[in-house]
């Protein structure tokens, strides 16, 4: 046998192979400090702060900065000295919070507070379309902020979080208010909501079949309350059966049928909430007036409009008005009642976001990998992208993926 050429290889390739290597670990992006600010709300009626202690504290473990106005936390309870104690800034001026990159509130800003925001400064808080305007827009277009919807943004499976937690809360203290307005000192019928022995319970009629239904229903059953609920989402319908435990009386929004419950109900809760625009406008004026004299309605969905013809915006200082004798209660900020528990609720759903954002290196950046973040966004950098928004005040509004894209 003959024998076999060698072909000679580099030392590189023969070298060391045996030998111990080097281990490569991942090298991850270095986090970038965000500067928080949260100023103290101007509406009397808001009590909520959007940050409280805990979450402050995480922030600021991972190397952020928070800087709070005097004060901010007093109505949910929380002393300046809580927030100091865990490491935030105090200020006492408004200015000083607006130097912030990344500005974080539970009710919209005032007109004077939009005077105080900075270019490309991030907005993080609600929006109000009853009292938005085209100058208020405008004047957050001159500004080129990015600011976002905080019930407008979603999570990773496409639901809206911070909707949800103000949904379950909003939900229980819908009942429990209607419970409180039916009473004769509160110019209701004087009727108890889930009657006795021998006189038959409340007639309550809720229109959606969401979160906020979910959690009226619980607690209108927990009192013996005679519950319909109408949605045109079968799916909805069912899941509601499903999660309650027990037989419904549903029905989709027929229109007669509809007309015959409101007309028959001592309570209606409107309960609709839209992804992007107004909600749809279910009972009309010609409907309310012929309700009982007494009877009560509560507008959950008038922070997005109102699902009523007769709804207009009301707050806590004066929750009610009377119209066609019937009882409306239209408080955009119901979860303001029990500011404690809704600011440690929306706390826990900003805190991850802010410390995602933290990770990626900004809430901006932060946009390009979170389609849900993206959906709350309404003006970025002076423009607007939220087509209601547009259509409704004739503002020429442009799709952010394509501003986002044409900037990359």
């Amino acid at each position: 046998m003959g024998k076999h050429k060698r072909i000679p290889l580099p030392k590189e390739f023969t070298e060391g192979q045996l030998e111990t290597q080097t281990e490569m670990l991942q090298v991850n992006k270095k986090s970038k400090q965000l500067y928080i600010g949260i100023p103290k709300e101007e509406n009397p009626t808001e009590n909520r702060i959007a940050l409280v202690p805990a979450s402050v504290s995480s922030l600021i473990a991972h190397g952020h900065r928070v800087v709070i106005e005097a004060g901010a936390g007093e109505k949910s309870a929380y002393a300046d000295s809580k927030f100091s104690e865990v490491g935030a800034d105090i200020a006492y001026s408004k200015e000083q919070v607006y130097k912030s990159d990344i500005i974080l509130k539970v009710s919209p800003l005032t007109m004077e507070e939009l005077d105080l925001c900075q270019q490309e400064q991030i907005i993080i808080s609600p929006i109000q379309l009853p009292s938005l305007s085209a100058e208020y827009i405008h004047k957050l277009k001159e500004k080129k902020v990015i600011a976002l919807a905080m019930e407008y943004i979603q999570d990773e499976v496409g639901s809206y979080p911070v909707v949800r937690i103000m949904s379950e809360i909003a939900g229980t203290s819908a009942m429990s208010t209607a419970a409180a307005l039916l009473s004769k000192s509160r110019g209701g019928k004087g009727i108890l909501l889930g009657g006795i022995s021998g006189v038959p319970p409340v007639k309550v009629v809720i229109l959606g079949a969401g979160v906020v239904a979910e959690f009226a229903i619980r607690a209108g059953l927990g009192v013996g309350a005679d519950i319909r609920v109408f949605d045109n989402n079968v799916y909805k319908l069912m899941r509601l059966q499903n999660i309650i435990g027990t037989r419904l009386n549903t029905s989709t929004l027929n229109p007669m049928q509809l007309e015959k419950e409101v007309i028959n109900a001592e309570v209606v809760i409107g309960a609709i909430h839209s992804e992007s625009s107004r909600t749809p406008m279910i009972v009309s004026e010609d409907i309310i007036s012929k309700m009982k004299d007494g009877s009560v309605l509560i507008d959950v969905s008038i922070d997005q409009g109102g699902c009523f013809e007769t709804s207009k915006l009301t707050d806590l200082e004066n929750p009610t008005f009377e119209k066609h004798g019937v009882i409306h209660y239209c408080v955009p900020n119901i979860a303001s009642q029990v500011p404690r528990t809704a600011s440690i609720a929306v706390s826990n759903i900003l805190t991850p976001i802010l410390l995602q954002a933290g990770d990626t290196g900004s809430i901006e950046d932060l946009l390009y990998q979170h389609k849900g973040l993206r959906h709350g966004v309404y003006i970025y950098k002076g423009t607007l992208t939220n087509e209601y928004i547009g259509q409704r005040y004739g503002i020429h509004s442009t799709n952010l993926d394509l501003l986002i894209a044409s900037a990359m």
